[in-house]
């Protein structure tokens, strides 16, 4: 048999072509584990909003009930109100322009710090410490609006009483009392309510933690209170005096005796 003579070269570039197209592609190296999340907690835990001051306001203080002395004076003077007033003839003058809140202090009464803060188309807010670096004792929501309250107090006197019912065998205190008939200058407005302190108060008053008085607008964090007018407060001394159980004062202290505004806020259980 005869062989047939192939010419290679003819072949070859078919041959190198076909065996690049079956050859198996080369294999890459595996490229390494990515690295494990770092726990830095600047890089994953964000810290505490630089808006909003972390609360440092301390405890109220819970001091002792008053002495027996105390209580049997306190009865006295009630029995003592009750008697008749008789006016007497007197020739010395008195100034009808003057105000007992003058005087910087009231006999038996404790000082205060009152806050009154609020946005000016919305509810005003009433709160009370015993000084600016303490948690509020009572928080109150006044059914009269922050606007309304300083066009008032622009006049230069305003008093609000709250009128609370006395349920037979009470035993809660009167700032305990949760819903009161709120009265301003005579004028029936709605009611007062006692709260809890939200965490829009506590803000408002680790603001105000170093201001014992004063009054002015503070930031607001939230655009969604626009419509609702500048967050305003203003802070005062006042003067606790507590009648007895069923009532209780708080007289606004002008500073250095000058003809500032006067608010006296009352309590009575009815």
């Amino acid at each position: 048999m005869s062989q047939k003579n192939v010419d290679l070269p003819t072949y070859l570039p078919t041959y190198l072509s076909l065996s690049f197209l079956i050859m198996p592609a080369p294999k890459h190296p595996s490229l390494p584990p990515p690295p494990p999340p770092s726990h830095s907690s600047s890089a994953i835990i964000p810290g505490p909003s630089p808006t909003r001051p972390q609360v440092s306001l301390q405890q109220p203080s819970h001091k002792k009930g008053p002495s027996k002395s105390t209580k049997i004076f306190r009865r006295f003077r009630a029995v003592f109100r009750s008697f008749p007033i008789i006016t007497p003839a007197c020739k010395i003058p008195v100034s009808l322009h003057g105000s007992r809140l003058h005087d910087h202090h009231i006999h038996g009464g404790r000082r205060m710090t009152g806050t009154l803060f609020g946005y000016r188309k919305s509810r005003v807010n009433l709160a009370i410490q015993e000084n600016p670096r303490c948690l509020p004792i009572l928080v109150l929501e006044l059914a009269i609006p922050t606007g309304k309250l300083h066009q008032d107090m622009g006049m230069g006197l305003v008093r609000i009483a709250l009128e609370c019912e006395k349920q037979p065998a009470e035993k809660t205190k009167l700032i305990d009392e949760p819903i009161w008939s709120m009265y301003c200058n005579g004028r029936k407005t709605g009611y007062g309510v006692k709260r809890e302190a939200t965490d829009d108060d506590l803000n408002v008053m680790q603001l105000l933690h170093g201001v014992s008085m004063g009054a002015g607008v503070l930031p607001s964090e939230t655009t969604d209170t626009a419509d609702q007018g500048e967050l305003t407060y203003m802070r005062a001394h006042f003067e606790r005096v507590i009648g007895s159980k069923d009532a209780e004062t708080y007289y606004m202290m002008n500073p250095d005796g000058n003809s500032g505004p006067e608010l006296s806020i009352f309590f009575v259980r009815i």
